[in-house]
């Protein structure tokens, strides 16, 4: 429940989330439930991609809802259990902080794109980061430890390994590879970004 279910689920590296055709009630989401269909979600999906897939699964529900009332065929199911709420985005939390995990930021990435997006300063730049892959590398948090674009991410005690970025937006910019980035903007390894 909440405004932002979509980025929240990849974000919490969740594998799987849905879509319900549910009744309406006076509480934020709380009617029961008509119809309900579950999509995974994919390593690469972003916020954007994931939407456009479960907007597509909700229009075909909709014929199936709309004759399932009007024949009378579909029985309410109350919700149970504990609902997980999904908080707006904020944009104080589209900062990257390089001391989380590689895997956590991948998935933060992905929940932020392409909307506020996900960014850090990279030379003096904000760059957004659309999209990332983690990989192995060791470094501080934070550290280029290779001129292709590839950052070290976790705590300075644990190994927790990097991340490749992939696709990014320098501001006032439009989004681009990370090659085509590199070709204006170098990077140097053992550079920490902030």
């Amino acid at each position: 429940r909440g405004a932002a279910p979509v980025q929240r689920a990849i974000m919490a590296g969740d594998s799987r989330t849905g879509v319900q055709i549910m009744q309406m009630a006076k509480g934020l989401d709380t009617g029961d439930i008509l119809l309900s269909e579950t999509v995974d979600i994919k390593d690469t999906d972003t916020a954007e991609t994931l939407s456009n897939r479960l907007s597509h699964v909700g229009a075909e529900m909709w014929a199936r809802a709309l004759g399932g009332v009007e024949r009378e065929a579909l029985r309410p199911t109350p919700q149970t259990g504990e609902p997980t709420y999904a908080h707006k985005i904020d944009k104080s939390e589209a900062r990257i902080d390089w001391t989380r995990p590689a895997r956590e930021l991948d998935c933060h990435i992905r929940g932020l794109s392409p909307f506020p997006g996900a960014w850090c300063d990279i030379g003096g730049t904000r760059v957004k980061i659309h999209l990332a892959k983690p990989v192995d590398g060791p470094g501080q948090p934070g550290e280029i430890i290779d001129a292709s674009g590839i950052i070290a991410c976790g705590s300075p005690l644990t190994e927790n390994g990097a991340l490749q970025l992939v696709t990014v937006q320098p501001a006032g910019k439009a989004k681009m590879s990370i090659e085509d980035y590199l070709m204006g903007r170098p990077m140097t390894a053992g550079d920490i970004l902030a």
